[in-house]
């Protein structure tokens, strides 16, 4: 089933929409969670929250590619769990003195969010500026958190020319960073 088909079944609310989710990108998309929790259940669960969180998402949205909406989603779901299991080792004293804090500095939420946002539109730049193996390279490696090894034999290049182009790559986007007033 192509991705506009599934779209479609979205769009009309089958619950089919789900199933042909999952046979076509469930195992692309549990690798990807897997590498970020490194832990299967964890992984299984952010999948499972990546289908609730696109049923909940198409209608409205049409996404132009469905593995990189879903990709973003279960990303993201990922990156929550991880900071959420580190967020529950705190002890019981640090959080009701966070708390305590909350009350007397201002939430910069919305402030964060905004430089998250401006600093999006900056990557989304330098990435149309780079070449188009350095950027699949670049993305493989810290979007979909590709191994070298897995980079490599993905393009069919050496590990040290991965690693070459990754730190070239860094490089390049430090001082385009820099450029836009981003320091680091």
């Amino acid at each position: 089933m192509t991705d506009a088909q599934i779209i479609a079944l979205f769009w009309a609310r089958d619950e089919d929409a789900i199933r042909q989710t999952d046979a076509a990108y469930g195992r692309k998309l549990l690798v990807l969670a897997d590498r970020i929790v490194h832990s299967h259940e964890d992984a299984e669960e952010s999948v499972s929250d990546t289908y609730m969180q696109t049923w909940d998402t198409i209608p409205p949205q049409h996404p132009r590619y469905f593995f990189a909406y879903l990709a973003k989603i279960c990303r993201n779901a990922a990156l929550g769990k991880v900071e959420w299991k580190s967020a529950a080792k705190r002890t019981a004293e640090i959080v009701t003195l966070t708390r305590e804090m909350e009350e007397c500095i201002p939430d910069r939420a919305y402030e964060r969010k905004l430089e998250g946002e401006q600093i999006g539109e900056t990557l989304n730049r330098f990435l149309d500026s780079i070449s188009q193996e350095s950027r699949l390279i670049f993305l493989r490696r810290y979007w979909y958190a590709d191994s070298i090894q897995e980079i490599a034999d993905r393009y069919r290049i050496s590990q040290s020319k991965v690693k070459t182009q990754l730190h070239r790559t860094r490089n390049r986007l430090k001082l385009f960073l820099e450029k836009e007033g981003i320091f680091i």
